[in-house]
């Protein structure tokens, strides 16, 4: 990527917001600066003008501006902060949380309009380009920000939707790769012990980047890891690390007395990761499946003793 491809999406992306056209309809009276100062102030129970100054990166002397403005029009009140006096606390009164709904509302149907032109099948393509540029921009993710939690509705399809087009990109992997992830999630959801049995979503920035399951294997105390998963720019945050851990500290506290697990060869990462955490390596086979030429492999984790 270049200076010049940057540029290019600038104007083209200005282009569009202009086509909006939010300083002269969306937003009227006020400007666009104030019309975020207001979204800001609607969404959070109250804040200091510190805390707006430092989110939205804004000179102190325009703020102020702004914020004396919004008194003059009857939108927001500012009185000493009840945990530094120092600092101006600012809420929004009654008129200023209708005018924020209001612009807010104005903003949500010229959205809606500019969407009605994005073809259906195109829009998850533009949401994802989007999140995205977000990530790669944002700066860096935190494992602290990583939350790993159980699946909410429609989640179990999300789990084999992206193994099938991860692997796909990554490895080459074909339609039979799916159609074993969607059976995994199929017998789970039809019939597991949740005492047993346990599926794990990590989350970032409010949606899915990985996940991993743990179910009972043929062999009597033994739990299977299966169909772990960390999508590509969440990697390097220790979401792998959590995911495992989450399923041995489980397989552990359900009595299990080992933990096994089916990889291949190709998946290094992976592999790698088990190491840490244990596991060891027990045998090896070439196989063909997914398309692909692979060696399987069988690793296995003890987790307590046969007295214990």
């Amino acid at each position: 990527m270049t200076v010049q491809d940057v540029r290019a999406f600038n104007r083209f992306y200005t282009g569009v917001i202009g086509a909006l056209d939010y300083e002269r309809h969306l937003y009227a009276p006020y400007t666009l600066t104030e019309a975020r100062v207001l979204y800001e102030l609607a969404h959070a129970p109250y804040l200091d003008a510190a805390d707006v100054r430092g989110g939205l990166g804004l000179d102190a002397g325009y703020l102020s501006r702004i914020l004396s403005r919004f008194e003059e029009d009857g939108l927001v009140r500012r009185e000493p902060s009840q945990d530094d006096p120092r600092r101006r606390r600012i809420t929004l009164t009654a008129h200023g949380r209708e005018t924020a709904a209001l612009l807010d509302e104005r903003a949500r149907e010229s959205v809606a309009a500019l969407l009605d032109g994005v073809a259906p099948a195109d829009r998850a393509r533009l949401a994802e380009a989007m999140r995205t540029i977000r990530d790669v921009l944002g700066g860096q993710k935190r494992a602290a920000d990583v939350v790993v939690r159980e699946p909410r509705a429609g989640e179990l399809g999300w789990i084999v939707q992206r193994n099938g087009a991860l692997y796909a990109v990554e490895y080459g992997w074909n339609a039979e790769y799916e159609g074993l992830v969607a059976r995994i999630v199929a017998d789970y959801a039809e019939d597991h012990d949740p005492h047993l049995e346990r599926v794990w979503i990590a989350e970032l920035a409010g949606r899915p980047v990985g996940c991993v399951m743990c179910v009972r294997d043929d062999a009597p105390g033994t739990a299977r890891l299966r169909l772990l998963l960390v999508e590509p720019e969440a990697r390097g945050h220790g979401v792998g690390d959590r995911l495992v851990r989450a399923v041995i500290d489980f397989a552990r506290g359900a009595g299990y007395r080992e933990l096994v697990l089916w990889t291949n060869d190709v998946l290094g990462s992976a592999r790698r990761l088990y190491q840490r955490h244990g596991f060891v390596l027990v045998a090896e086979r070439p196989h063909r499946s997914f398309g692909k030429d692979l060696v399987g492999q069988d690793w296995r984790l003890t987790l307590r003793g046969p007295g214990e």
